[in-house]
């Protein structure tokens, strides 16, 4: 599968924005997909993520109760809505898929084989 991520951009401290990641290839149905994202001079961290099939959610620390992960499997989509947006959020947002991955593992980006090429997000105080 081919990852595309889309949706980056200024935004101010406080805005809501959509990020999207579009695939294309086979089987979509069965990837878990997720948002991982690295802020400049730090590790790669995991966002959220939607499991293949009935899409369970998952989310990191830093992003509940503000950010929500979809997909809508017939347009091959995975959206990452992200409200109440803060400085920190300032990164380079990549989704990444892997086909039935197990619950284990969805915040290990090392289980991921497919990747997107980022999208920038910069938020400003």
């Amino acid at each position: 599968v081919q990852l595309q991520a889309s949706g980056g951009g200024l935004a101010q401290a406080g805005d809501s924005r959509r990020l999207s990641c579009s695939a294309s290839g086979r089987a979509f149905i069965s990837y878990t997909v997720a948002w991982f994202r690295q802020a400049p001079g730090k590790a790669r961290e995991f966002v959220s993520a939607v499991k293949y099939g009935v899409g369970t959610t998952y989310y990191g620390d830093g992003v509940k109760g503000r950010f929500t992960i979809s997909r809508d499997n017939d347009k091959k989509v995975v959206y990452l809505q992200m409200n109440s947006l803060q400085p920190e959020d300032t990164a380079v947002y990549y989704c990444a898929a892997a086909s039935f991955l197990h619950d284990d593992y969805y915040n290990y980006e090392q289980y991921y084989n497919f990747w997107g090429q980022g999208t920038l997000v910069t938020v400003s105080s």
